[in-house]
C-alpha cells in the first residue's frame, strides 16, 4: 500500500473526515495517511484556531494537543486527482485546509478509516507501507 507523510494538524483532519481533499504538486491514487513526526510550532498554533480545533473534535472527544506523530493514523481511497485552477475552489472549511494554488493537484479522498496508530518512520513523497496483520481488517 502506498503511504504519504503529512504534517499535523492536516493528517488528523483527514483521519476525522474533516479534510476530504489533499493538495499536492503531483498526481497519484489508495493511501495510508502517516502523521509526520515533525510538528512545527506555527502549525501547533494553527491547530488551536477555531476552524481547525472544531474540525479535529467532531465527536467531542479530542483534547488538544492529542495529535499522533510519527504514525500511520488512517487509510483511505484516492478516487480522483484534479489539477487546481482558480475558479474551482472548495467551500469552507475545506478551502482553508489545503494549498489551492493553481497548477497544484487536489486529491479527492473517500472511505477514510481511522486505525489504531502504527508507529513507523515516514518518508518524503509516496512510499510503500506494509500494514501489520492486525491492521489489515477493513483496509482495501
Amino acid at each position: 500500500m502506498k503511504a504519504i507523510s503529512i504534517l499535523q494538524p492536516w493528517a488528523s483532519l483527514i483521519s476525522v473526515g474533516a479534510k476530504e481533499i489533499e493538495t499536492r504538486s503531483w498526481a497519484t491514487n489508495c493511501l495510508a495517511i502517516h502523521a509526520s513526526k515533525r510538528y512545527p510550532k506555527d502549525l501547533q498554533e494553527l491547530a488551536k484556531q477555531e476552524q481547525f480545533y472544531s474540525a479535529l473534535r467532531p465527536d467531542g472527544n479530542y483534547q488538544y494537543p492529542e495529535l499522533h506523530l510519527g504514525c500511520i493514523i488512517a487509510v483511505c481511497q484516492l478516487v480522483d486527482c484534479q489539477r487546481i485552477n482558480s475558479d474551482e475552489l472548495p467551500p469552507e472549511p475545506e478551502a482553508s485546509f489545503g494549498d489551492y494554488t493553481p497548477g497544484r493537484y487536489a486529491w479527492l479522498l473517500t472511505d477514510v478509516k481511522r486505525i489504531t496508530p502504527v508507529a513507523v518512520k515516514g518518508q518524503l513523497g509516496l512510499w510503500n507501507w506494509e500494514p501489520p496483520e492486525m491492521h489489515t481488517q477493513g483496509i482495501g
